[in-house]
């Protein structure tokens, strides 16, 4: 079996077009959802919706019949691969302005005490495909197109595992070095024929930063049992978007610009955290991104999580997606991106995801890649309110969320910060 990899790190599509997101951000925030829900119930979890879903829609789009379908399904996607494709590019389109716009408030308000530094979130897709090999041009061009994922000619034939190095270090230098080895040693083969790459790095100061002054230890709840340790906690009192849902609180603490903010879900119970999780649904991801503001004091740990590269493969066939996985034998059908040939087709072998989070006062760091590798196969109040206090004390779920369109870049559990 000749293997196909998809590598994706979190980046920004390059094309503005007259679609809208909202495709495909209910797909990112639908897919990140019920992902989450398969990860261990117990510990931290990190992951980007949004890398995984830019590096399995640029496959989706070489996917045909019932692969297609599964995906489709799966994934959240609609059957009509253009609409998606154009959905991604007006979603990258509008992150690409929330930097932007970032850059011109930091310019003007650093003199009255603004923030201080403008957001940095930096996209990257590419191809890296066998040369040789017999890819469809109308693939290379929709997903150069619509995800600006140029093709880079690679030779796994002759060294697989030179090429996986060569991958990784193009990884490391859109994150800024915060990704290392996202294709782990035996990876690719003799067989991987291509190999799809988005990657995601993103840096950004809160709208008004914690003073590390206010920064004490204070009582937190590890795993959510009744015994407490200690950590580093930073306090502030601010107006931030605040809903209090069934069984748990939430804030939107906003980022320079106020394009984008980080999302902070408290369970009511110290052990509550997987009862929210199974109630989560997009309709309280995008009440979260439009609700009211409220005076808040929080309390909020600082943390920095750095989870190991995580192989999405099974999950994703346990979600559904099989025949992508050319499970059973002779099943996959990705013809849209090469010919599909009794002795000679494309199949998924793995996806491999990786993340990197760090939370203190003056605001956060992240990036994401993910690879997807494919293979030859032989087969405002009128009264104002009293301030509302806020400790996330106990395991909490967190997202840095685009605004205007609900869209999660980032999704995880905060079990120990420590």
């Amino acid at each position: 079996m000749k293997r196909l990899f998809l590598v994706t790190l979190l980046s920004l599509a390059v094309s503005a077009t007259a679609a809208t997101p909202e495709t495909a951000a209910q797909a990112v925030n639908a897919f990140g959802l019920d992902l989450h829900r398969q990860m261990p119930k117990e510990g931290n979890v990190c992951l980007s919706p949004y890398s995984i879903q830019s590096a399995l829609g640029m496959t989706y789009l070489g996917a045909s019949g019932v692969t297609q379908e599964e995906m489709a399904r799966v994934l959240h996607l609609p059957k009509d691969k253009e609409a998606l494709a154009e959905s991604f590019a007006a979603l990258s389109a509008t992150l690409m302005e929330a930097q932007e716009n970032s850059a011109k408030q930091v310019a003007q308000s650093k003199k009255y005490g603004g923030p201080s530094e403008a957001l940095k979130l930096h996209v990257a897709n590419r191809l890296f495909g066998q040369k040789g090999y017999e890819f469809r041009e109308t693939f290379l061009s929709g997903v150069k197109s619509h995800f600006g994922a140029p093709m880079e000619l690679m030779n796994f034939i002759k060294d697989h595992d030179g090429e996986r190095q060569e991958i990784n270090h193009w990884v490391e230098k859109q994150t800024q070095k915060r990704i290392h080895d996202l294709i782990p040693e035996g990876g690719l083969s003799a067989d991987t024929r291509l190999v799809l790459v988005n990657a995601l790095y993103f840096k950004a100061a809160w709208q008004s930063e914690f003073s590390a002054h206010a920064t004490a230890p204070m009582a937190f709840h590890a795993n959510g049992v009744k015994a407490t340790v200690e950590v580093p906690t930073m306090s502030q009192k601010m107006q931030m978007k605040y809903v209090n849902g069934r069984g748990f609180q939430v804030v939107a603490l906003p980022y320079a610009g106020n394009d984008l903010h980080f999302l902070l879900i408290v369970p009511d119970d110290i052990n509550g955290v997987s009862a929210v999780e199974k109630k989560l649904t997009l309709e309280t991801l995008l009440a979260c991104a439009k609700a009211e503001y409220r005076e808040v004091i929080l309390h909020l740990p600082k943390f920095k999580i750095t989870p190991p590269t995580v192989p999405l493969s099974e999950l994703l066939q346990q979600m559904g997606m099989t025949t992508a996985f050319d499970k059973p034998r002779g099943s996959a059908d990705f013809d849209a991106m090469a010919p599909k040939k009794p002795d000679d087709y494309l199949c998924i072998s793995e996806v491999f995801h990786k993340t990197f989070i760090e939370l203190d006062e003056k605001g956060t760091e992240a990036a994401a890649a993910t690879a997807v590798v494919m293979g030859k196969a032989a087969v405002a109040f009128a009264e104002k309110p009293k301030p509302i206090e806020l400790k996330a004390d106990r395991p909490f779920l967190f997202a840095i969320q685009h605004a205007a369109s609900g869209a999660c870049l980032f999704l995880g559990r905060v079990s120990d910060p420590r």
